[in-house]
């Protein structure tokens, strides 16, 4: 069987001073939304590169997206299996 599914990701960036702040969400085909978020600090010696801090923070974001993704699914696991599943990290 072939089933094609397709998520969206939607980040937003916000910048003040040295600081960037990204916040990340995806809705699963279950209706399940995720919300994450992530931030970035450029040191005052470092050249003002707008873009750089926002791949920090959205990474950062997107890791915390993973993270909870990851608990979804092992919940998930435990439920039908009746036993603890081991997060891979």
């Amino acid at each position: 069987m072939h089933t094609l599914v397709g998520w969206h990701v939607e980040m937003e960036f916000q910048e003040e001073g040295d600081r960037t702040r990204a916040a990340a969400m995806v809705r699963l085909t279950d209706g399940t939304e995720f919300r994450a978020h992530g931030t970035a600090n450029r040191h005052p010696s470092d050249p003002d590169q707008l873009r750089v801090g926002e791949e920090i923070a959205g990474a950062r974001a997107l890791m915390d997206l993973a993270s909870q993704l990851l608990q979804k699914a092992h919940t998930e696991i435990d439920e039908v299996s009746g036993r603890t599943s081991h997060t891979i990290r």
